[in-house]
């Protein structure tokens, strides 16, 4: 475990020397809303080229998910979408509170949404999810040995967790059940460890 997060604060730090390409100077930040969740603000900005503009931004205090195996299935809930007005199939998620550890927040997740806990973790990948408007950077993991629980979901959280084998996982996503970004990526790196035993892009 001490190898993990010496592996995620060695990525983090490389995630830091990114090139600045046509920056955009935010010159005046104006709050629109506060949630509990997210924030919004317009920022007015200097553009390379001289002029202003103005980019509406959503602030996120990040995210993690899980792609847990066990076993050969991989771990999902199906929740209630209502900025979609329809029921999803994902990998366990969930933001990050505070200064949370983001291998903690994983592990917090996967508990409460689940019950299962791992004592086997590796970092996947690490991505914005929507940079044209927002700085939502979520953390992914794959998360093995899984001990079974109770899960624990928040008050106002409902949720059913099951488990599909990868031929489920690659049919759910050809007919739209499975959409989100992080859960195709989690199937995606599932399905090349499957096929390699090694993970794609891992630090």
């Amino acid at each position: 475990m001490n190898q993990l997060k010496k592996d995620l604060h060695a990525f983090q730090v490389n995630s830091i020397a990114a090139n600045q390409v046509l920056p955009e100077v935010s010159e005046h930040i104006e709050p629109i809303f506060q949630g509990k969740v997210i924030s919004l603000q317009v920022d007015t900005v200097r553009l390379p080229d001289g002029e202003t503009g103005t980019r509406e931004v959503v602030k996120h205090p990040g995210a993690v998910a899980v792609l847990a195996i066990h076993d050969d299935k991989m771990v999902v809930v199906e929740q209630y979408r209502v900025a979609l007005g329809r029921s999803q199939i994902e990998v366990p998620a969930g933001k990050l509170n505070g200064n949370e550890d983001i291998w903690e927040a994983a592990c917090r997740e996967l508990k409460e949404e689940t019950g299962y806990i791992a004592s086997d973790w590796k970092h996947l990948y690490s991505c914005y999810t929507s940079p044209g408007f927002a700085d939502e950077f979520i953390h992914l993991f794959l998360a093995e040995s899984l001990i079974e629980g109770d899960a624990d979901p928040d008050e106002d959280e409902f949720l059913e967790s099951f488990e599909i084998t990868l031929e489920q996982a690659i049919k759910l996503i050809s007919n739209g059940t499975i959409s989100d970004a992080k859960t195709i990526l989690c199937v995606l790196a599932w399905q090349h460890y499957r096929m390699t035993g090694s993970i794609l892009g891992s630090i």
